[in-house]
This record gives C-alpha cells, structure tokens and sequence, in this order.
C-alpha cells in the first residue's frame, strides 16, 4: 500500500503537474510559440518511442516471463482504444463554436486522454515491484509523461485565454485536465502487479496507447505546426535521450 500510494504521488505530479505548467506557460508567453511546441512535441515523441521500444515492449515479451504473442494483441487493443478515444472527441469537438468552446472541448478531449497515459506509469511501477532491477523505470516513464503533458496544458489554456477566461482560471483548467492520470496508474498498478500474464497485457496495452500518441497525434501535430527538418532532428534527440535513460 505505501509503494501505490507513492505511485499515486509521483503520477499526480506528472500529470497535474505537467498539464499545470504547460497551462502556466501558455498564460505567461504572449507571442507566437508554435517552433517551440512542435520542437517539444517532437522531443517528447522520441523520448517516449525509445523508451516504448527498448523498456516497455522489451520487457514484455523477455524470456524471463514475457510472451510474444499475447504483446501483439496487446498492443494492437492499446492502439485501438486510444483511436477510439480520439475519434469520439474529434466528432464531439466539431459540434462546437468559438475558442472557449474549443478550449472546454480539448480539456475533456485531453482529460479522457490521460487514463491510459497514467496505465503506462501504474504499469512500469508494477514491472519494478516484480523486477526490482527495474524499479527506476516508473520514475523515468512519470519524467516522460510530464513532458510530454506540458503542450497538452498549452492546447488548453490558450484557447481558454483567447475566449475570455482568466489566465489563473485556464491555468488551473489545465491542471485539471491531468487527474485522470491519477486514475490510469490506478488501473495499471493493480492489473500489473496480478502476475507475468497480467504484466504483460499491461506493458503491452501501455505501449500500444502510447505508440498511437506518438505516431498519430505528436509527429503529424508537430509536422503541421512547423514545415522543417527541424522537429525530424528534434524526435532523432529524444530517442537518444530516451535509450541514455533507459540504458544509462
């Protein structure tokens, strides 16, 4: 009980915390920061493929316990539920009008988004109770998740801002937005730590959600917000940084 309620800690900061900062941020820069966030969202898509690939799915399907052929179909529903997801969202948000409509569209869109977020860091905490040489690995997934949830809280405090909220008011929508995470460690925590076969639906489902985030959300986002070679080279970094982080 004292390592989940840890893992409820330090996913509350993640998420909270990341969304909170990206709302903070967007209250605090007036001008045009569209290089920047496509920057950081390509940064962070290969922070998270490198540490999906060489951490995650690697050990899912290790001999030590892992099976390949349940991780396939792990991935592939992952995938599939964040697709669905986003799908439901994007039909509700072209119901709306105006940027304060849009702002409370994208902080429900991203609110629902963060659950399976938060199974990504419960499930590598679970991996590191039943792999202690692998404990690091929550911390390190929670940094991850972080980051990448700092434009996440930009996407909604901006459009807040410009329909006539105030930017303490936006900031803390934002914040908000990153609870569900709380709940999505919750569910991956338990289903991890319940054996080797519920460990590695849990890895795998994880690492299919977030593979759908990087390669159909952050990339083709970061692609749209700046037409450069620029964002490629920054997704080059980040899977370098992540295999440092994974194998460092």
């Amino acid at each position: 009980m004292e390592l989940l309620g840890e893992v409820l800690v330090i996913t509350a900061a993640a998420g909270v915390g990341g969304t909170g900062l990206g709302g903070l941020t967007a209250c605090l820069f007036r001008r045009d920061s569209s290089r920047a966030v496509s920057l950081l969202l390509s940064f962070a898509a290969g922070v998270m493929t490198a540490v999906v690939c060489f951490d995650l799915l690697a050990d899912a399907v290790s001999p030590e316990g892992g099976q390949l052929f349940l991780a396939v179909p792990g991935i592939l529903l992952g995938c599939a539920v964040t697709s669905s997801l986003n799908a439901w969202i994007g039909r509700r948000s072209g119901t709306g009008h105006g940027l304060f409509l849009a702002g409370l569209v994208m902080a429900a869109a991203i609110a629902l988004h963060n659950v399976p977020e938060g199974m990504v860091i419960g499930t590598s905490f679970a991996r590191g109770a039943v792999h202690p040489a692998t404990a690091r690995s929550g911390i390190m997934m929670a940094v991850v998740i972080g980051l990448h949830n700092i434009p996440e809280g930009m996407a909604v405090a901006v459009p807040l801002i410009s329909g006539g909220m105030g930017r303490a008011r936006a900031a803390g929508a934002a914040a908000l937005t990153g609870a569900p995470t709380v709940l999505g460690a919750l569910l991956g925590f338990c289903l991890g730590t319940l054996g080797p076969t519920s460990l590695t639906l849990a890895l795998s489902f994880a690492s299919g959600a977030m593979l759908y985030v990087v390669f159909g959300e952050l990339l083709p986002e970061s692609a749209l917000m700046w037409r450069s070679k620029a964002p490629a080279l920054a997704a080059v970094l980040g899977i370098i940084t992540g295999m440092v982080i994974v194998y460092a």
